[in-house]
């Protein structure tokens, strides 16, 4: 005899039970996956105002461990910079105490032509002056940081003669905590190498205005004023580069000849009949995405970090600060504190080739950009403080203003200030 169908009612009582199974089966099957992770949230009511605070948490936690993440792959990271602070935003502040971090006297390796105390400049305000962001701090230059983390390695600054000043600055912060017999500099022909023997480390320039091949690329006889670019050749200068652990780039016042550029098709070697005019932005832009391939090909984002400084900017009109209208940098004690100025020895085009070139790069570059901050410091130039080229005329000592430079940083001063900021970038990106 057949059972009779199951009543709709029993079958109904039996389905909330399998539905409560297979749902705390699934439950007990999650909870085995994730853990603690999901009984934490057991632990606590399923209030939706605590789910919201408990999902926000988690996110922050993701974040921030997407953040360790990425700093554990910037190579020298030790630290992460503030969230929010652009380090090239701020005022100078006069400091008495803290300023200069070496005097120039005791620092041997300071060219002639920035030793501005030597060749008789008066006043000394222009070493107290220390750069402070607006919604952070800078982090205090530590020269046995910075030494221990080039243990074994090599940093190397490419560029003109203000990417030499900034060379010398770093060694000047370095210098004075490794004893005598355990340092050295020496010259050969283009490249100049500061060694840090204990640390079997070298701090090293590279003479290369234009980055590129030019017929100014002569380390001493380079004042060219008719300048030749090959603007698709960089592997002259470039052998020279590979192996370095940082680089830091510049290049800028020597496109800057209010002129278009003469561009090489062929070599310099030959009759050097194939040469075309072209606007400097344009020439800069093409030598830019040139330098990008060579890092491209030749420095791993892992283990090495790319910089450039951005341009280094002149004060040869003075009427642009308020000054006289004839008058230059020559007497000027003080920076410029309006905060908006922008003088005209700083190309905005230029700047827009360096943000577009870089933000195509394959590979991480670095602007240190030190424009802005420096566009404020009229007064610290090397002005009539120098050794001179070639010997004064009666006219220009009747008239100092005449041949101040306006271009170049006294030492200590200025450029202390660059490298600050580049061991910023470099250790708290």
């Amino acid at each position: 005899m057949k059972s009779p169908p199951p009543s709709s009612s029993s079958s109904s009582r039996r389905r909330p039970f399998s539905s409560y199974l297979f749902a705390l089966s699934f439950i007990l099957f999650v909870a085995f996956l994730y853990g603690e992770d999901f009984a934490c949230v057991l632990r606590h009511p399923f209030h939706s105002s605590e789910i919201q605070e408990y999902s926000a948490s988690k996110v922050k936690d993701d974040l921030a461990a997407v953040d360790e993440k990425k700093l554990a792959v910037v190579p020298f990271a030790v630290g992460r910079g503030k969230k929010g602070c652009d380090l090239f935003e701020g005022e100078w502040i006069y400091d008495e105490e803290g300023r200069p971090q070496y005097e120039e006297e005791e620092c041997p390796y300071i060219q002639p032509q920035l030793t501005c105390q030597a060749h008789g400049r008066p006043d000394s305000a222009y070493q107290h002056w220390r750069w402070q962001p607006r919604r952070c701090y800078l982090p205090s230059f530590n020269a046995t940081l910075m030494l221990e983390n080039l243990r074994g390695k090599r940093m190397m600054y490419v560029g003109d003669s203000l990417n030499r000043g900034q060379f010398v600055s770093m060694v000047c912060l370095l210098h004075r905590i490794i004893p005598g017999s355990a340092k050295s500099m020496e010259t050969f022909d283009s490249l100049t190498i500061f060694r840090a023997k204990d640390y079997n480390a070298t701090i090293e320039f590279y003479w290369a205005p234009f980055l590129v091949e030019s017929n100014s690329d002569n380390a001493v006889v380079h004042r060219i004023s008719d300048r030749i670019v090959r603007v698709r050749s960089i592997n002259k200068h470039a052998q020279h580069w590979k192996g370095a652990d940082i680089i830091v780039f510049n290049t800028y016042l020597w496109w800057m000849t209010g002129q278009k550029m003469k561009i090489l098709r062929g070599s310099f070697n030959g009759d050097m009949k194939n040469i075309v005019e072209m606007e400097a932005e344009e020439a800069y832009r093409l030598a830019l995405r040139r330098m990008v391939k060579w890092v491209e090909k030749n420095m791993d984002p892992n283990q090495t970090r790319v910089f450039f400084t951005s341009l280094s900017p002149s004060h040869e009109m003075s009427l642009g600060w308020g000054g006289e209208p004839d008058g230059n940098c020559y007497n000027e004690t003080t920076p410029i504190k309006d905060p908006n100025y922008w003088g005209r020895s700083s190309s905005k085009g230029i700047m827009r080739v360096i943000r577009e070139v870089f933000d195509k790069s394959n590979v991480p570059i670095t602007v240190i950009n030190i424009t802005q901050l420096s566009e404020y410091r009229n007064d610290a130039h090397t002005s009539i403080y120098k050794k001179q080229w070639s010997p004064l005329t009666p006219e220009q000592l009747a008239n100092p203003k005449t041949y101040a430079d306006c271009v170049h940083w006294c030492l200590p001063g200025l450029q202390d200030t660059w490298n600050e900021l580049l061991y910023a970038k470099l250790f708290f990106p």
